[in-house]
């Protein structure tokens, strides 16, 4: 297994990245839609093997959103069946590597075959340290806030706590992410420059990176400059610069 690298200075802990692009790109090369969604396949392998190498400790991809679900039926099951495929493949790489795999989403949306597949690809890689791998797959930031919602109203109900003591700490414990550092970096690819419902209340303070590449043609040498944009910041946190500069 692959010990933890040292994190340099100026480096993220956690990068969160929507892969934006994959079906424009297929577009331009006269390809159909689901070539480019194999495609952008080989950027995820290059990201986090480039994202675990710089010390990250974790990485948040959004490979499929709850929006999703309305695409065409045929575009829908092709990626269905590219995500079976990808996690058939790629476990015993990134178990090798020390990578440590985690989904977050609505699994009731999802097959039970791939359920299975989830559920056994996260506790073979249970035990690995060296970067957490999450992939959100039938995800939605608002839906994520909801249900930590209604799990800190469910111990109110039952007398476990009080509505007074209800604070982000209490209400963060219910979301998809607790537990792992907030995401320092964010990136999109592809040209737009929106969040569409990712990790809503976990990128309050993140720095948002955008840029024009379009996810398959996004490789080591973009997330570099991603990196170096990032440790051009002064993350300040609602403090003064002259307070962060005497920290």
């Amino acid at each position: 297994m692959a010990p933890p690298q040292t994190r340099r200075p100026g480096t993220p802990r956690h990068v969160a990245i929507i892969m934006d692009g994959n079906g424009r790109w297929a577009s331009r090369r006269a390809m159909p839609r689901h070539l480019g969604h194999r495609a952008g396949v080989r950027s995820v392998r290059a990201i986090v093997e480039g994202c675990a190498g710089r010390g990250v400790e974790a990485l948040t991809l959004f490979a499929f959103s709850s929006e999703n679900w309305g695409r065409p039926t045929d575009e829908v099951a092709r990626l269905m069946e590219l995500f079976v495929e990808a996690m058939d493949r790629e476990v015993d790489e990134l178990d090798r590597n020390g990578i440590r795999l985690r989904f977050i989403g609505d699994r009731a949306m999802l097959k039970p075959h791939l359920v299975e597949r989830i559920r056994a690809a996260e506790a073979r890689t249970a035990g690995n340290a060296r970067m957490t791998l999450f992939v959100a797959l039938s995800y939605g930031g608002r839906r994520d806030i909801v249900e930590a919602a209604r799990r800190v109203a469910g111990r109110v109900a039952a007398g476990e706590l009080r509505p007074a003591d209800i604070d982000e700490v209490e209400l963060g414990r219910g979301l998809e992410l607790a537990g792992a550092p907030e995401p320092d970096l964010f990136i999109r690819t592809g040209g737009e420059q929106r969040l569409s419902n990712f990790l809503l209340w976990d990128l309050a303070y993140t720095e948002l990176y955008f840029c024009d590449v379009l996810w398959p043609d996004f490789g080591d040498a973009e997330l570099e400059r991603a990196f170096q944009f990032f440790a051009s910041r002064q993350r300040r946190f609602g403090l003064t610069n002259d307070q962060v500069a005497g920290a």
